[in-house]
């Protein structure tokens, strides 16, 4: 039986005399019977005719080699290299010199160290609460092996711990500030151990009613400061809304509306230039009508009849080859 850590080397040895009456050839051979009573023997290196043959089985190709240069002599010992856990299984060694045959069986078991080892605290260190201690590798064969120590202060565990001084985890109940200090806690198995280290803080319990409280106004602050974004981006958006609705009714090609005073003047002028040119016969209309066609809504006053500039009216007779103006 031989038990060895992942990644070490395994020596097998097989060490062999040859009897007078054994002149046949020498044959050795080695073979592995896998832990997967599925699988079916197979042959891992081979010495026969004075050559070396050791890539039989994949798997262990390049780490497996005899351990004497002239394996004649009596030395058929192999060195497994870089172990891993396919490794695991029983290893026989056979002799053959005609006419003797001997053999030689070696059980190989291989183990992880323990490694990655982590130590922490489950729960509130408080005074007055109930926490853990735990000690937990990453990698580890079984069985492992605990083992807490204090390295601080008086470096003595307290009573109600030494019944669980070699398990992977520690129950406190009702902590005290004197458990405070430094911890290690030490794991092992059959090929190795490991270490981690713990720092541990009792202290008194936290003002819970003032954190709670910092919290709620904490919210309610956050609250009105997004109430408050939400309100200016709102307002905002109204505006750039408006200047932009204000912005498309300007009209640019209507003419500012006529003052009332000239849209007046220009009426009466007109009016007074077509005077001139009326004749007897069409006063007595033009008198009745004219004034009555200025729309109302340009004169805030009673509009008064212009100021005429008297009219030559010139009536032509002809009587007997006698003209008379």
């Amino acid at each position: 039986m031989i038990e060895k850590a992942k990644g070490e080397t395994a020596y097998l040895p097989c060490k062999f005399t040859v009897g007078s009456e054994d002149q046949g050839p020498l044959d050795i051979e080695w073979l592995l019977s896998p832990a997967d009573n599925q699988k079916v023997d197979q042959v891992i290196i081979l010495y026969s005719g004075d050559k070396i043959y050791d890539d039989y089985y994949q798997d262990l190709k390049g780490r497996v080699h005899f351990t004497s240069s002239d394996v004649k002599s009596g030395d058929a010992s192999i060195n497994v290299t870089n172990l891993q856990l396919s490794d695991i299984g029983t290893y026989q060694c056979k002799v053959k010199k005609a006419p003797g045959v001997a053999n030689k069986k070696i059980q190989l078991t291989v183990l992880v160290k323990p490694s990655g080892t982590r130590c922490y605290v489950d729960g509130s260190e408080e005074i007055g609460s109930d926490f853990k201690l735990i000690c937990e590798p990453k990698e580890g064969s079984l069985p492992l092996q605990y083992e807490w120590q204090k390295l601080s202060d008086s470096q003595k565990m307290p009573t109600s711990w030494l019944a669980e001084m070699t398990s992977s985890v520690i129950s406190v109940k009702n902590a005290t500030s004197e458990y405070s200090g430094m911890y290690s806690c030490t794991v092992r198995n059959r090929v190795g151990s490991d270490q981690c280290l713990l720092r541990l803080d009792v202290v008194p319990p936290a003002n819970r009613a003032g954190t709670i409280a910092g919290a709620i106004i904490g919210t309610l602050l956050a609250l009105v400061l997004i109430g408050l974004i939400i309100f200016c981006c709102h307002k905002k958006r109204r505006e750039e809304k408006y200047e932009k609705e204000v912005h498309h009714d300007i009209r640019e090609d209507v003419p500012p509306p006529k003052s009332r005073t000239s849209t007046a003047r220009s009426y009466i002028g007109s009016n007074h230039s077509s005077l001139g040119s009326m004749s007897p016969s069409n006063m007595e209309g033009y008198s009745k009508t004219q004034y009555n066609q200025v729309p109302s809504e340009d004169f805030e006053r009673t509009p008064q009849s212009p100021t005429l500039p008297p009219t030559k009216f010139e009536y032509a007779c002809k009587t007997d080859g006698i003209t008379v103006v």
